[in-house]
């Protein structure tokens, strides 16, 4: 497998992988990687010819109180799993290889960028958006993965996608959990044995939501009241929020179709979690 660590190895990776005719697929992570990432390269590996994953941990999607200087790092470990996976490339870049010096040249997604996540961490999409926006222009894939679970990212991405035409195809990916439910995501590591049962009340939330659609009730009021009281129950939960949407325009709707978005993020303990469901 092979470690690029410039823009430029990546590139020279992706063209000699197409001159040959083959599929690139993309695998985007900031690392700390587990069975949830292994799924996504899984998926690249099934239906691309070569893929690449790209450890990166970005900057300009941290607030400024955010993990930013303590998310986890476990390099060696992620390019066994990666390689186990079926990745055939690691792209790690530096800092100063994504952003060099002087660099002024961002990506605003517009009015998604102010939705569900982006209402709490102010210029997290922007971040998002710019970083994935360079790891598209380095890799030239056909396709991109990533989790369900990022079901706000994955909204903003293919609407950047759409506007600059970059001829991407944005493929969202199932969320893995724990036998318990708890989804899969690099800050559980953050979790102590308490936080960790607690943090189980989100998806305890989210099925009690999808068993309320299952049985006929569509009136957004009545599932976010509901997912509210259960997400109660854990008085050291403290919910960021707690919303249905549209999946493609992220704005909040009064009424679930098959297909909306119903999405949660909270604080158990300072781990902020996020989690949804694909309603019908």
């Amino acid at each position: 497998m092979q470690i690029a660590r410039t823009v430029e190895e990546l590139r020279e990776w992706s063209r000699m992988n197409r001159r040959a005719g083959k599929t690139v697929g993309l695998v985007p992570t900031m690392g700390a990687l587990h069975a949830g990432h292994a799924s996504l390269m899984r998926a690249a590996a099934s239906s691309c010819d070569a893929v690449v994953t790209s450890i990166f941990v970005n900057p300009t999607q941290f607030g400024p109180d955010e993990d930013f200087d303590r998310y986890p790092h476990s390099f060696e470990a992620d390019c066994i799993l990666a390689e186990e996976a079926g990745v055939d490339s690691i792209f790690a870049p530096s800092v100063e290889e994504i952003y060099p010096s002087g660099a002024e040249t961002f990506v605003d997604v517009g009015s998604l960028s102010n939705e569900l996540d982006g209402t709490s961490r102010p210029g997290h999409f922007r971040g998002v958006a710019t970083v994935v926006a360079k790891l598209f222009i380095a890799a030239e894939p056909d396709r991109a993965f990533f989790g369900q679970k990022d079901a706000a990212q994955v909204a903003v991405l293919r609407r950047m996608v759409r506007d600059l035409r970059l001829g991407v195809e944005i493929v969202a990916c199932p969320i893995v959990r724990e036998s318990d439910g708890l989804a899969l995501s690099s800050r559980n590591t953050y979790l102590n044995a308490d936080e960790r049962a607690q943090a189980l009340v989100l998806s305890r939330a989210i099925r009690y939501v999808e068993s309320m659609v299952a049985s006929g009730e569509r009136r957004a009021a009545a599932l976010l009241n509901a997912a509210r009281e259960i997400v109660s129950i854990e008085p050291k939960v403290r919910i960021d929020y707690i919303e249905l949407a549209d999946w493609q325009t992220l704005v909040p709707v009064e009424t679930a179709e098959s297909g909306t978005l119903f999405a949660i993020a909270a604080y158990v303990g300072p781990t902020r979690l996020i989690d949804n469901a694909v309603l019908g």
